[in-house]
C-alpha cells in the first residue's frame, strides 16, 4: 500500500534525506586514486552516526556496509572492502541512505575517479540528465509510467541501456516502500501519483547491454558484457506545486 506523508512526516523525511546528501557529498570528496572502497564506506557511516542517525544499508537484509560502493561495470550493491582500491579514470557509483527519527533518506551518485574517458562523462552526463526527466513526470496526477517512460527515452536515445532488473521504489518509515518505481514503462500507467506520496527514482544505466548478473555473494550486479555503468538518485516528494527533491544538503 502507497503510503501517503502527512506534513510533520515530510518535515521528518526532510532531515533523513539532507543526512543521506550530505554523507553522499563526503563520500564523493573521499573519490579518488589509491582510496579503497572500504575507507568510503568508514567515513560514511562515521558521518551519518555522528549526525544522530543511522546508515540505512547496514544490516538491510544481511548487507555488510553502510553504503554500496560500485565501481566500472558493477552496476549496484557493491560491497565495500580492502581490496578494491580505485584508479584514475574508474567511475565510482556510492549508494547511501540514513535513517533519522523514524524515516529514511535514500540517494545514489556516480563519481568520476580523478580524469575520466569522454565515453566514460558521456554515459554519467546522460544518466543524470534522465534522472531529472524523470522528476520532471513526477507530478500530481501523472503515473508511474510516466516517470518510467521519460527516463527510458532519454537514455534509449542516447544509446545507452536501461537496467530492469532494478528500480526506485517508495520510501519513508520503510527503506522500500510501494510502489515500485522502473526506469522504463508506458505513459499514463500504473499508480497515479498523489500528494504526500515520497518515492527515489533512481535510473541504472548500462553503456552497452541492458543485461545484468549477480556475483555468488550474492549482492554485487555487474553488466554482463563488462562495459560501464552509472547510477543516479533522489529522494523526491510529490506536492500540489510539484516534485521537491529532499536529499539536498543545506
Amino acid at each position: 500500500m502507497v503510503q501517503i506523508k502527512t506534513a510533520r512526516e515530510l518535515s521528518l523525511m526532510k532531515d533523513a534525506c539532507r543526512i543521506s546528501a550530505e554523507a553522499l557529498r563526503v563520500a564523493g570528496e573521499a573519490v579518488r586514486p589509491g582510496v579503497s572502497t572500504l575507507e568510503i564506506d568508514t567515513i560514511v557511516r562515521h558521518y551519518i552516526e555522528k549526525q544522530g542517525a543511522t546508515p540505512s544499508f547496514l544490516g538491510y537484509g544481511g548487507f555488510p556496509a553502510s553504503a554500496c560502493i560500485s565501481v566500472n561495470n558493477v552496476v549496484i550493491h557493491g560491497i565495500p572492502d580492502t581490496s578494491t582500491v580505485l584508479r584514475e579514470g574508474d567511475v565510482v557509483s556510492v549508494d547511501v541512505g540514513a535513517f533519522y527519527k523514524g524515516y529514511h533518506g535514500d540517494n545514489a551518485f556516480t563519481f568520476p575517479c580523478g580524469s575520466i574517458g569522454a565515453n566514460a562523462q558521456a554515459l554519467l552526463d546522460a544518466t543524470r540528465e534522465s534522472l531529472y526527466e524523470g522528476i520532471k513526470q513526477a507530478v500530481v496526477g501523472n503515473r508511474i509510467g510516466d516517470i518510467g517512460n521519460a527516463v527510458q527515452r532519454y537514455v534509449e536515445a542516447r544509446s545507452y541501456s536501461v537496467v530492469r532488473e532494478y528500480v526506485g521504489h517508495g520510501v519513508g518509515a520503510k527503506l522500500h516502500e510501494a510502489p515500485n518505481v522502473p526506469n522504463y514503462g508506458t505513459p499514463h500507467r500504473g499508480v497515479k501519483l498523489l500528494p504526500g506520496m515520497t518515492i527515489a527514482i533512481e535510473p541504472m544505466v548500462n553503456e552497452g547491454s541492458r543485461h545484468v548478473r549477480v556475483l555468488p555473494d550474492k549482492w554485487t550486479v555487474k553488466t554482463v558484457d563488462g562495459k560501464l555503468s552509472a547510477h543516479f538518485e533522489h529522494t523526491i516528494a510529490i506536492t500540489p506545486d510539484g516534485p521537491k527533491i529532499l536529499t539536498v544538503c543545506d
